[in-house]
């Protein structure tokens, strides 16, 4: 039987109104609250906040000794993955930053999907532009396979197509090589197989408002073309950049050095967008990245849709890869559920020397909002066929870490690359570096974090959890547990970037596969009670049973019990236990 030493203090409170004039920015209950500390007192303190809100806050305790294991239904539920790192590293070790791959021909297989996941994959990714529905359903049921036979933990992510002007998908595996000077037909015309130096575009109106002069770029600048003929709907068009047509390129047309802005009034979800939406719902996933947002209310549209028809909760994440998204980027954010900067369509609509500067403003807009946000596109593109990276795409890396992004994403790399697992072993041994001197040379976190709770127990879950951090890192604390029901108290811990890891202790599976995606998080599965302090206690038994807690280890724990009819008191608390 494990017993710890513990110090704690806890927050009791039962709200009969709300006091619209109630300012908690500084102070909670009455009691200073710093940016960096917690108020604490020796003794029961009891006071009024506002007109109608009882508060008691109690200071510290005593030593408690931990009750057994008698009454926990399920096992601890820990990625194999997280826990061999664990024991290998420590806890100061273990990478914060997650890692998504997108998965095509060259890692479908089982052996090579099982390889990623040793690897340190958190999230496979499935571009629903590509492949059929039968192949998209049998790598789903693998990765499945893998996480119940092997006790993996990887959730799905899938990526939908979106509304978008690109070049039709021939169905050939290969690029497609365009030389400069050669003349090529654009046309919107349907036909089958493929034809010499023809290419066809997927929407009628693709050309509208074009002019002869104006330049067709392919996919941000991997070909670009002059304009040298209207032809009804049709362009004739001189390759001015020699490059490759990708499968399904994307265009986009620019005058004197400016996008062509244009409104071609295209649904944000297609018809096949939302077919694809309802083969996830039936295949269980736990992510949709909605392509090409516009705006928040095709966001919230999609929500409300899987709230009625998925009995598990869906998260809704918008890729932010036009002009448009990122003129609403703040309200587009706020409905989702987080984002994802797809730098190669951005660059295709941004000139090319600002996407840096908007990746940043993107990332610290979604850590302001509590959002998740995945860095994505060309981070080892030349990993696609060397096996080495090159040192800026290294470099480039690391700047996303260093910007406390919470995932980093693999494309081309790794679903047609032929270094994936290379390129993936690039990601996970640049992002533990660099968050490893981040912390070593005490570059802390400089960002000032708006307030975002409304409601009083909102407000109090942030101080809470923005005191927590302070304290973890003042303390230098090896861990900090948090135990959650929907993952909101661990999504603000992780918003504030500790120097320890955050283990979740959550019930619900849906949690547990959403916390995959936030920076510094180890979700746990496991069946908690209404009884907290047999939860804390339980838990730090079953995890030193595992080995992975020794004497002397101190972990800091927040706890948040929502308010039931038997316990009618919300109750909320910070502690810090020695493992003894």
């Amino acid at each position: 039987m494990a017993v710890s030493s513990s110090h704690s203090i806890r927050t009791c409170f039962q709200i009969k109104a709300k006091s619209p004039g109630l300012n908690l920015e500084k102070r909670v209950f009455g009691l200073p609250v710093l940016q960096h500390g917690v108020a604490c007192v020796g003794k029961k303190l009891r006071t009024k906040v506002g007109t109608k809100v009882e508060a008691v806050q109690v200071g510290l305790e005593g030593s408690e000794t931990l009750t057994d294991l008698k009454g926990l239904g399920r096992a601890l539920e820990l990625d194999v993955v997280s826990e061999r790192e664990l024991r290998e590293r420590g806890f100061l070790g273990m990478r914060k930053t997650k890692l998504v791959c997108t998965i095509g021909p060259a890692c479908d297989s089982l052996e090579d999907l099982e390889k990623l996941v040793l690897g340190g994959m958190n999230v496979a990714r499935l571009n629903m532009c590509h492949n059929t529905r039968e192949w998209h359903r049998d790598v789903i049921r693998k990765i499945k396979k893998l996480n119940e036979e092997k006790g993996y933990s990887v959730s799905i992510m899938i990526d939908t197509e979106g509304s978008q002007i690109h070049v039709v998908d021939h169905g050939e595996p290969t690029s497609l090589k365009v030389q400069e000077d050669s003349i090529w037909l654009f046309t919107p015309e349907k036909f089958e197989g493929s034809l010499p130096f023809t290419v066809q575009a997927n929407y009628e109106g693709f050309s509208e408002g074009v002019k002869v002069g104006d330049e067709l770029v392919i996919d941000g600048g991997m070909a670009r073309f002059e304009v040298i003929e209207r032809i009804g709907s049709d362009l004739r068009c001189k390759c001015i950049d020699s490059g490759l047509f990708l499968p399904r390129a994307k265009f986009s047309f620019w005058r004197d050095g400016k996008l062509v802005e244009r409104n071609y009034e295209l649904p944000t979800l297609s018809t096949k967008d939302w077919a694809d939406i309802e083969f996830g719902i039936s295949e269980g996933i736990d992510f949709i990245a909605m392509s090409f947002v516009n705006d928040a209310e095709s966001v919230r549209h999609l929500k409300d849709y899987l709230t009625i028809k998925s009995l598990k909760s869906i998260r809704v994440l918008a890729k932010i890869e036009s002009l448009e998204a990122l003129q609403k980027l703040e309200e587009i954010i706020e409905a989702s559920d987080g984002v994802m900067i797809a730098r190669v369509d951005l660059g295709v609509e941004i000139p090319l020397e600002q996407i840096p500067t908007v990746q940043e403003e993107i990332t610290q807009v979604c850590r302001q909002l509590n959002k998740p946000v995945i860095v994505a596109s060309q981070l080892l593109e030349s990993m696609i066929e060397y096996p080495t990276p090159t040192r800026a795409e290294v470099a480039d890396v690391s700047e996303a870490v260093r910007q406390y992004a919470d995932a980093l994403m693999l494309a081309g790399e790794s679903a047609i690359g032929l270094f994936g697992q290379k390129a993936l072993s690039v990601l996970q041994m640049t992002s533990s570096r660099m968050e490893t001197w981040s912390r070593v040379e005490n570059h802390q976190d400089l960002l000032h974090l708006r307030q975002l709770g409304v409601s009083l127990p909102d407000r109090i879950a942030e101080q809470i959890c923005n005191s927590a951090v302070g304290m973890a890192n003042n303390l230098a604390v090896d861990a900090i547990f948090v135990y959650t029901k929907h993952g909101h108290m661990a999504s603000l811990l992780s918003r504030n970037r500790p120097n320890p890891p955050i283990f979740a202790f959550t019930n619900d599976e849906s949690t547990r596969m959403a916390l995959n995606l936030q920076w510094g998080v180890t979700p746990l599965l496991v069946d908690l009670s209404d009884d907290m302090e047999f939860n804390i206690s339980s838990t730090i038994n079953l995890i030193k049973s595992k080995g992975l807690v020794k004497d002397g280890d101190t972990v800091l724990v927040v706890s948040d019990v929502t308010p039931t009819r038997s316990t009618p008191m919300a109750f909320q608390s910070i502690q810090v236990k020695t493992i003894a």
